[in-house]
């Protein structure tokens, strides 16, 4: 039996409303406001300024508070008579695609991708998840893959268990490319390479390569120059198999470790990072099984370096 004590704290807490959404299609060019106030004749302008100002009323998928906003033909208008409808912003996350399914983002360096012993909150993974909730206290996030904290670029996380399910029992087979870009010291001597060995973890953490297939895993990297200066190269960088630290340790086996990656031979941190980036993500949706393909910008700082 709860306790008194429990009882009072339950009925204290405020009971979530769940959204109440409608959504119109513009048949044909208005203003915000007149096109509102046509499809909700019960409403007074007064209320429906208010909406506006409180992020009530979306355009697309964001919100918009001027009561002229033009609007064009095919343009989608939500109306939320519950709660303002949530902008998501954070300075080393972006997302990139959302849907019932999956979220992709676009990571900063130097986040970690889910929590350890050290740090719970300031995690990709925690962040989402505070995110998701703002709409409904029960929703959730799954990571289905990761990137080092000091990797930046495209993550994928599921929002329910059978997307999270049916991506992980098929990653191989449903995760079609993943490219990243890699910013090394020095220029390989061949443009276009493989680098394959089988990998293997120190009581450490510390990962290395060994030519024994009984004492590590296969992993097998692929990459080919972009742009190269006299003392960096830019690399486009592509995995056949996702182990731990892999592109590092194989740039390093190269001989031409990644700037800023002094973990894996690296001399020097110009760029003040870790410089790989995750580019490109192609896959296969886990429930509507489209093709989706998602890729980022070439990083500012690793074109500049690659110059040098």
């Amino acid at each position: 039996m709860p306790s008194k004590e429990n009882k009072r704290q339950q009925q204290s807490r405020p009971r979530f409303k769940p959204d109440v959404i409608k959504t119109f299609t513009v048949g044909q060019p208005s203003t915000l406001l007149e096109f509102v106030a046509s499809k909700l004749p019960e409403l007074k302008r007064t209320r429906l300024k208010q909406m506006l100002a409180h992020n009530q009323i979306a355009v697309g998928d964001l919100p918009a508070k001027q009561f002229d906003h033009a609007l064009m033909e095919g343009d989608t208008v939500k109306v939320n008579f519950v709660r303002e409808f949530k902008v998501f912003r954070h300075r080393r996350l972006r997302i990139v695609y959302e849907d019932d399914d999956i979220i992709v983002v676009d990571k900063g360096y130097g986040l970690l991708s889910m929590g350890n012993d050290k740090e719970k909150e300031s995690t990709a993974y925690a962040i989402l998840r505070d995110y998701v909730k703002w709409s409904n206290p029960l929703n959730k996030i799954f990571i289905v893959h990761r990137l080092d904290r000091d990797t930046s670029g495209l993550m994928m996380f599921a929002k329910n268990e059978q997307a999270k399910r049916t991506l992980q029992h098929n990653w191989n087979n449903m995760v079609l490319n993943r490219k990243y870009l890699a910013v090394v010291e020095g220029v390989p001597e061949q443009e276009v390479g493989t680098i394959r060995s089988y990998l293997v973890e120190n009581n450490k953490y510390e990962v290395y390569s060994t030519d024994d297939p009984a004492k590590g895993q296969l992993a097998v990297t692929r990459y080919r120059t972009l742009a190269a200066g006299k003392r960096f190269a830019l690399l486009e960088v592509e995995l056949d198999t996702g182990r731990k630290n892999q592109i590092r340790v194989h740039m390093q086996d190269l001989g031409h470790p990644i700037s800023g990656d002094r973990k894996y031979g690296a001399s020097s941190s110009p760029a003040r990072r870790l410089c790989l980036h995750a580019q490109t993500l192609r896959f296969i949706h886990p429930t509507t099984r489209k093709e989706m393909n998602f890729t980022t910008p070439v990083p500012a700082s690793f074109a500049s370096l690659s110059r040098r």
